[in-house]
C-alpha cells in the first residue's frame, strides 16, 4: 500500500501532494546554495557530481528515499541542474512493461539524469530489464514469440538514475546493490524550515515577519511541504483578519482554526492518543482494535498517523500492542498511570508522591 491511497490527502498536514500544491513546482530550487537543509547529502553530492563532471563521466545512480514531502524530486532536479543535462520524470507504476522501460531509456542523452519516483512500486519484470541497463548501460530485450525469438541488446547511452521511494524496505536487493549513492532525507528543523518559508514566501509575494515564520516552522512537523501548504493557508486567514502581515496573530488565529496543535498534531493524531488513553487506559491495545475505535482504517493509522507519534515519542510499539509514553499524557494534560510513573510499582510496592515529569526516568537494570 502506498501514501497516496490514504485519506491522508484531506489532511493540511498530510504529508503526501495535494491538489493545492500544484504550484509546488514553481517555488522549487535548482541550485545546491538555494536548497536548505540536508547538509551531509548536500555536501556528498556536491564531491560527488564536481568528481564526475571534471571526468565527463556520467553521475553514478543515487537512491533517495524518506517521508514523503521532504525534498526527493526538488533534490533530483538539482544534481540535473548542476551536472548541466536534462531531467527525465516518470513514476513507478506508469513503467507497466518492459517496452515503456525501453523507450524512456533510449531517448535519453549522454550524461542525462532519469528519474523515477515511487521507484518500489516497479513492476518486477521492469525491473529486471532495469538491472543491465544500470550496471552495463544496455538494453536485452526479446524479439518475437516462440522458437524464431531472440535476444537483442541495445547499447545506451550513459545516464544516471535518481530513485525515489518512501517505502525503501520493499525495495529488492538486487535493485538497491546497483545504486552507487543511497541517501535517506531526513526530517527538517524548525530554524531549516524556517529559512525555506522565507525564501517561498518572497517568490509568492507574502508579508510575513519572524514570529509567522517561526511559528509555522515549528508546527510543520518537519516537512517543507506542509510548512509551503499551511504559509498559503495563513495568507487567507491575513486577509480575513485584514492584516498585511502573517505575525504571530494570524499564525495563532490560523493553526487554532485548523486545529494543529504546538506540536503539529491535528485532531485525528489528538484523537487516537485520547482513544488509548481514556478507553484503554493508556494501552496496549492492538492495531484492529484501535481502528474499530477511532473509526479507522488499519492500514491507514500504521502507514499514515502513526509514523508521527511514534517518532515524536508520543506512542510505542510492543509485543502485545501500542503505548501511550509520558510525553503523550503530558502532551494531552492528562495524568499517567501510576505504574507508568513507577516502571516498578508492582514489585517493590506503591509509587514515590509528587513526582515531576522532570524526575521521570526509566533504567532497564531496574527490571
Amino acid at each position: 500500500m502506498d501514501y497516496d491511497m490514504y485519506e491522508d490527502e484531506e489532511r493540511v498536514i498530510g504529508r503526501t501532494a495535494q491538489p493545492q500544491d500544484a504550484d509546488e513546482k514553481s517555488l522549487r530550487p535548482y541550485t545546491f546554495e538555494d536548497y536548505a537543509g540536508q547538509e551531509k547529502v548536500k555536501n556528498n553530492l556536491k564531491i560527488f557530481i564536481e568528481a564526475a563532471k571534471s571526468r565527463g563521466e556520467a553521475l553514478d545512480h543515487v537512491l533517495l528515499y524518506g517521508p514523503p514531502g521532504l525534498g526527493k524530486t526538488t533534490l533530483a532536479g538539482i544534481i540535473a541542474s548542476e551536472m548541466g543535462v536534462a531531467m527525465h520524470i516518470t513514476t513507478g507504476p506508469s513503467i507497466e512493461k518492459a517496452g515503456d522501460l525501453a523507450a524512456l531509456l533510449t531517448n535519453l542523452n549522454e550524461n542525462e539524469v532519469l528519474f523515477i519516483d515511487e521507484i518500489h512500486r516497479l513492476n518486477r519484470s521492469v525491473e529486471e530489464v532495469l538491472y543491465p541497463a544500470m550496471e552495463d548501460y544496455c538494453l536485452d530485450l526479446m524479439i518475437g514469440k516462440g522458437p524464431s525469438a531472440r535476444s537483442v541488446r541495445l547499447d545506451l547511452p550513459h545516464f544516471t538514475l535518481v530513485g525515489a521511494t518512501t517505502r525503501a524496505g520493499m525495495l529488492s536487493a538486487p535493485l538497491r546493490d546497483r545504486f552507487g549513492m543511497i541517501h535517506r532525507l531526513e526530517i527538517y528543523e524548525p530554524n531549516e524550515l524556517a529559512v525555506i518559508l522565507k525564501r517561498d514566501a518572497a517568490l509568492l509575494d507574502i508579508a510575513i515577519d519572524e514570529d509567522g515564520l517561526a511559528n509555522i516552522a515549528s508546527r510543520s512537523r518537519g516537512t517543507p511541504r506542509i510548512a509551503i501548504r499551511l504559509l498559503k493557508r495563513m495568507r487567507d486567514y491575513a486577509l480575513y483578519l485584514k492584516k498585511d502581515v502573517i505575525d504571530k496573530e494570524v499564525s495563532d488565529f490560523g493553526l487554532k482554526a485548523l486545529d494543529i496543535d504546538e506540536a503539529g498534531l491535528d485532531a485525528v493524531d489528538r484523537r487516537v492518543l485520547m482513544s488509548i488513553a481514556d478507553i484503554f487506559k493508556g494501552g496496549p491495545v492492538g492495531l484492529e482494535t484501535l481502528a474499530a475505535v477511532t473509526g479507522e482504517d488499519p492500514v491507514t493509522i500504521e502507514d499514515v498517523y502513526e509514523p508521527f507519534l511514534l517518532q515524536k515519542g508520543y506512542l510505542a510499539k510492543t509485543p502485545r500492542g501500542r503505548v501511550l509514553t509520558l510525553r503523550a499524557y503530558e502532551h494531552l494534560n492528562i495524568a499517567p498511570p501510576p505504574e507508568l510513573l513507577n516502571p516498578n510499582i508492582n514489585k517493590k510496592g506503591a509509587a514515590p508522591e509528587n513526582l515531576s515529569f522532570d524526575q521521570l526516568s526509566y533504567d532497564p537494570a531496574d527490571d
